[in-house]
């Protein structure tokens, strides 16, 4: 698998729906690029990523990896390639261990110990008196909310992974969790040749990390570089005007 993955003309409607929450999108992501969503609330952006790893299959066109549909593999194999932190990502009773291994249960040591390390995980584990054997209760409630999603962004790395799926993951941490977040980001577009796809309503973090974006409302309204997208007419109308005009320097668009 090289990773290509591509949105053809897609939309997609619940089930029992009357109308499509997502129609006609058409962009790709590439491979060693992340390809940021954003869009206002309820534009379908974390519709768009659950059709990926088909949570939902789409009612038109077509999702593919290297030319190949997602519906034409088995949703095991598809989804041993897939890395997806969901917005509202869940953690189990058990070990931090288990829970890094959740979906990889095959995995080493070394390997669970590298998705901690490159997710920023290691000093908080292990601060603690057993470490990796360290208990989670459930739900997570005995951990911090960065701690939360830097263990759920281990959890999306733990295998080897063609594809990440991001949904929304620095909101509701703090200052610090971020920082450490963008540490993640930096070592894995330094080192790691995936296909990001980032949903984030943070458009400062869009700009320091995105490749390619896509406007979504429903449908793609615009696409293209973060310069490219930010300065557009369509931008300018679903976010409000002048909010923002601190956003982009031309050289952060080519970092």
């Amino acid at each position: 698998v090289k990773g290509v993955v591509r949105y053809e003309h897609v939309s997609f409607a619940y089930p029992g729906a009357d109308e499509d929450v997502l129609t006609d999108l058409d962009f790709e992501a590439r491979p060693g690029e992340t390809t940021a969503i954003i869009g206002s609330t309820g534009c379908g952006k974390s519709s768009l990523v659950q059709l990926m790893p088909r949570f939902y299959d789409v009612t038109g066109g077509k999702i593919t990896i290297d030319g190949t549909d997602i519906r034409d593999v088995s949703i095991e194999s598809l989804r041993e390639n897939i890395g997806y932190v969901p917005q509202k990502g869940v953690l189990f009773s058990g070990t931090i261990a288990s829970n890094i291994r959740f979906g990889a249960e095959d995995a080493s040591d070394e390997q669970m110990k590298k998705a901690a390390a490159i997710a920023q995980a290691t000093d908080f584990i292990e601060e603690k008196d057993k470490q990796y054997d360290s208990s989670i209760s459930q739900g997570g409630t005995n951990v911090s909310g960065g701690q939360k999603q830097r263990v759920l962004l281990a959890r999306a790395l733990c295998a080897t992974k063609k594809l990440l799926l991001l949904d929304e993951p620095v909101s509701g941490i703090d200052q610090n969790g971020m920082e450490l977040f963008f540490k993640t980001m930096d070592y894995l577009k330094k080192h790691y040749d995936l296909a990001i796809i980032l949903i984030s309503h943070d458009l400062d973090y869009v700009a320091r990390y995105a490749d390619h974006v896509v406007l979504l409302d429903k449908t793609v309204l615009r696409q293209g570089t973060v310069k490219e997208v930010y300065e557009s007419s369509e931008f300018e109308r679903i976010f409000s005007a002048g909010k923002e005009e601190t956003w982009i320097k031309e050289d952060e668009t080519n970092d």
